[in-house]
């Protein structure tokens, strides 16, 4: 009995023996899978986990935080601050701002019925960077240079290859960046930092007539279409009339206005950019401001974790200048009609993004329906 015994407890070991090979076997890599899966975890934190939800604030270790505070536990505790960028209270600040502009924009989307079905979303302009989670609506004259010279640097171009070509940066972008579909974008939303610039309408309307119209390349697409302007507008037979080679600031908006009213589609340095980019069709975590760009970019590259990609710095490939003396100056040609057209226009980046026209209605000429044409 003594050597069946001892049998039956060899076979016994050596099944457990096996049994537990097997089971190694079997468990080491979904074990593996889930220390990758566990590592990739920690390393993008769930952005959205952090960034974006729908309450305001949110319970840990029985007392509340805001939105802001993770973000900066987050930022800060992983040694993300370098010199030059943000330090942890002016981060705060920053982040606090950009919860505000987040509910603004929110509540206006609802107040408007903007946000609703019968509305179609947009994502033509939209570039999406799958490697660093990091989603840009391109609105044209508000820093675009500046995010598509990064956007091509986190697209793996070398600042020397950028600095020396003379392809033209959104041509080089879209070689590496198809152009989205709307559930593209939603889908890349659940682990990404979406983000879009905004700029005064009215201040971008006349960055753009700067820019492309009175600085336009001879023989270039805007060179020809100031021509066409100037035959249009232009009453030569008056004594007054301008002599410029270009459409001044009153012809440019007279051609805008007209082309709006005929509903022919405009150009993409002046269309209002909540048609470019439906904001109120997607959960944008970021909202810039050209007034307040340098904090805002710092935050947004501290908050992505892109500092070793990209600096914050301005890359205007604009011609001239557009000081607010040269703004005021431009504007103050206009009449009340023009002004109004230009608010009908612009309607809803006013609405969603809280900008205002009263300045403006200080610097015009008083409503001459004879000036008007």
């Amino acid at each position: 009995m003594k050597k069946i015994s001892r049998r039956n407890l060899s076979v016994m070991r050596l099944g457990r023996c096996v049994a537990f090979l097997a089971a190694a076997a079997f468990l080491l890599p979904f074990t593996i899978l889930l220390m990758v899966a566990d590592q990739q975890y920690n390393l993008s934190y769930n952005y959205k986990r952090v960034f974006y939800q729908e309450s305001d604030f949110y319970k840990m270790n029985g007392s509340y935080f805001s939105p802001t505070y993770l973000r900066t536990q987050y930022v800060f505790d992983n040694g993300s601050h370098d010199e030059g960028l943000l330090t942890r209270d002016k981060f705060l600040e920053v982040g606090s701002r950009m919860d505000a502009r987040r509910e603004y924009l929110r509540n206006e989307c609802s107040r408007l019925g903007l946000d609703s079905s019968s509305h179609k979303a947009y994502a033509w302009e939209y570039l999406i960077n799958r490697q660093y989670h990091v989603i840009w609506c391109n609105i044209f004259k508000a820093a675009s240079t500046s995010w598509m010279y990064n956007f091509n640097l986190m697209a793996n171009y070398t600042a020397a290859f950028l600095n020396r070509t003379k392809e033209v940066p959104l041509e080089l972008a879209r070689k590496k960046y198809a152009r989205p579909t709307v559930e593209m974008i939603r889908k890349a939303q659940g682990d990404s930092i979406t983000f879009l610039i905004v700029r005064h309408p009215l201040e971008r309307l006349a960055s753009a007539y700067n820019d492309k119209i009175v600085h336009a390349w001879p023989k270039s697409f805007h060179d020809q279409m100031g021509k066409r302007i100037i035959k249009k507008y232009r009453k030569t037979n008056q004594k007054s009339a301008p002599t410029e080679r270009y459409p001044v600031f009153e012809e440019f908006v007279t051609y805008v206005l007209d082309e709006t009213k005929m509903k022919r589609t405009r150009d993409m340095h002046w269309t209002p950019y909540t048609d470019f980019c439906t904001p109120c069709k997607f959960n944008f975590d970021i909202i810039l401001k050209f007034e307040t760009l340098d904090e805002d970019q710092k935050f947004l590259i501290q908050m992505a974790r892109l500092q070793e990609i990209i600096k914050p710095e301005w890359r205007n490939s604009g011609k001239g200048t557009n000081t607010l003396h040269n703004i005021n100056h431009l504007y103050s040609r206009l009449n009340k009609s023009q002004l109004d057209g230009l608010y009908n226009l612009y309607k809803y980046d006013f609405l969603l993004f809280n900008y205002t026209m009263d300045s403006y209605y200080e610097i015009i000429q008083k409503d001459n329906d004879s000036n008007h044409g």
